[in-house]
């Protein structure tokens, strides 16, 4: 990705092939997941699909995705490529005691559309969703609309032979620079076990629900919100530099003092890189001058307001 630089707008159907598919089917699907995630199980209901994630005991995020019912005994994770086979390996210690089965569905084609979304929609005879999260399914494909300022739609085709898809990188840098954009940061194997839900945003972004029963890391995760003792947040900045930080590359301070480190980047140009970073809340308030081997890193605004935002709330506002 260090040479790719991202198409002003998405005009293709590209291939996401950073995207994976973990699927949990049987009886007892829903109650294994329960227990297991932080979202609100019953709100994937086919209309909305929540964004969710899995944790350690002690609160730190093993995975994070979105969270698809496709049926009343199937669900479908969607995450990054490179968590399914840990996550799967983890969450297989506890689905023994459940009439439930993870399946890392090959099949599924990721595809990421914008400007070419209502033809391909049309063509696999699936429902546009107008809202950000909300879901539309048949028996072969879902499509979710994904927030941000780009309209942007991210289909899962189980059979997309027919389909012009293609494998364009500067479309798939323009596609993960609008995540960069709308503040949403998808955790790699690089960073497992290692932040706190809060420190990527996810309770702002609905990716957490306070009002479900235990699940593994809930008292950690409860506790760091309801106390006030998330001391990093993840933050939207540009940095002046040809070349991409590696992911978990320090931000620091004049002294170069780390103050932060680098989740994902996306050059923008030529001569500057837009990033996601998790930073000192203190770093961030008291307005420090922050850099990259040298270079200056200049803080943007993040579309959301760093607050709880409750799935549930989410939910009530796409049926209304």
């Amino acid at each position: 990705m260090a040479t790719v630089i991202p198409s002003t707008t998405i005009t293709d159907n590209v291939r996401l092939s950073h995207l994976a598919a973990l699927d949990v089917k049987g009886a007892d699907a829903e109650k294994f997941l329960q227990g297991q995630t932080s979202a609100q199980v019953s709100l994937a209901d086919g209309e909305f699909a929540p964004l969710t994630c899995f944790c350690t005991p002690k609160g730190r995020m093993l995975a994070n995705g979105q969270l698809l019912r496709l049926n009343a005994e199937h669900f479908r994770l969607i995450l990054s490529t490179s968590l399914v086979a840990s996550l799967a390996a983890h969450l297989n210690k506890f689905a023994a005691f459940y009439r439930a089965e993870l399946v890392h569905n090959t099949e599924v084609t990721f595809i990421g559309a914008s400007d070419n979304a209502s033809s391909l929609a049309t063509s696999l005879n699936v429902t546009l969703p107008e809202k950000p999260f909300a879901q539309s399914v048949n028996n072969l494909t879902s499509v979710i609309r994904v927030p941000g300022e780009m309209p942007r739609w991210l289909f899962c085709v189980s059979d997309a032979s027919s389909l012009s898809v293609v494998d364009d990188e500067p479309q798939k840098a323009a596609w993960q620079l609008e995540d960069i954009r709308s503040g949403i940061a998808w955790l790699t194997e690089a960073q497992q076990d290692h932040f706190l839900p809060q420190m990527l945003n996810w309770e702002a972004l609905g990716g957490v629900s306070f009002k479900k029963g235990c699940y593994t890391g809930q008292e950690v995760v409860a506790r760091a919100h309801f106390r006030g003792q998330v001391k990093k947040r993840l933050v939207h900045a540009e940095l002046k530099a040809n070349t991409l930080p590696d992911v978990g590359a320090s931000i620091t301070n004049e002294v170069d003092k780390a103050l932060g480190e680098v989740v994902t980047s996306v050059r923008k140009d030529n001569d500057s890189v837009e990033l996601l970073a998790v930073m000192s809340t203190k770093a961030v308030e008291e307005a420090m001058s922050l850099y990259w081997e040298g270079s200056t890193v200049t803080l943007l605004p993040l579309p959301y307001p760093l607050e709880r935002l409750d799935p549930e709330q989410q939910a009530a506002s796409i049926k209304s």
